[in-house]
C-alpha cells in the first residue's frame, strides 16, 4: 500500500483555499479602509481643537499681544497651520511657551504632494464659504481632506 496525495484530493484542497482567499481579500481591504477613516477622524479632530484652543487663548489674551500672534482682523485664527507647532510666548510676567500641536499630522486619504508639504490638508479661512475648496488666505478656520472618495457610509471624505 502506498502513501501519498492523490491528484483529486490535491486539487480539492486547491479549490477550498482559493475560495477561502477570495473571501479574505475584500475584508482585508475593507478592514484597511476602515483604519485609514479613523486616523482621518482623529487628525482632523486634532487640528480642530488645536485652531480651537489658539482662538480661546487669542480672545481670552492668554497669547502675548506684543509677539503679534492674535490679530483682530484674521478674527484671532492662526495664520498657518504651521503657526501651531512654534513655541508661542504667552501673557504675563513668566516667560512661558505654548505649542498646540508637536507635528501637522497627515491627511490619511491622500498621498504626499511633496516632501516639502507633509500635511496635504484643505483649509477654509474665516471669510471663505462653509463648503469652499479655495482657501482664501489670512487665516485657518477649518481644515478638511481633499479626497473626493467615498467612505465606507457612502459620504465624502472631504465633507468630514
Amino acid at each position: 500500500m502506498q502513501k501519498g496525495v492523490t491528484l483529486i484530493e490535491m486539487l480539492v484542497v486547491v479549490a477550498i483555499v482559493s475560495i477561502l482567499a477570495s473571501a479574505v481579500i475584500p475584508l482585508s481591504r475593507m478592514t484597511v479602509k476602515r483604519t485609514r477613516e479613523i486616523v482621518l477622524r482623529g487628525n482632523l479632530r486634532e487640528l480642530r481643537k488645536a485652531i480651537d484652543a489658539f482662538k480661546w487663548d487669542c480672545d481670552n489674551k492668554k497669547l502675548s499681544t506684543i509677539e503679534g500672534y492674535c490679530k483682530t482682523e484674521q478674527n484671532n485664527y492662526p495664520e498657518t497651520l504651521e503657526q501651531l507647532t512654534e513655541p508661542l510666548k504667552m501673557a504675563g510676567a513668566v516667560d512661558k511657551t505654548k505649542k498646540y500641536l508637536r507635528r501637522i499630522p497627515r491627511d490619511a486619504m491622500m498621498p504626499l504632494d511633496s516632501p516639502n508639504n507633509p500635511n496635504n490638508w484643505g483649509l477654509r479661512s474665516y471669510a471663505d464659504q462653509p463648503d469652499s475648496s479655495q482657501w482664501g488666505g489670512g487665516n485657518v478656520y477649518d481644515v478638511y481632506s481633499k479626497s473626493d472618495a467615498l467612505s465606507l457610509d457612502e459620504s465624502k471624505y472631504n465633507t468630514w
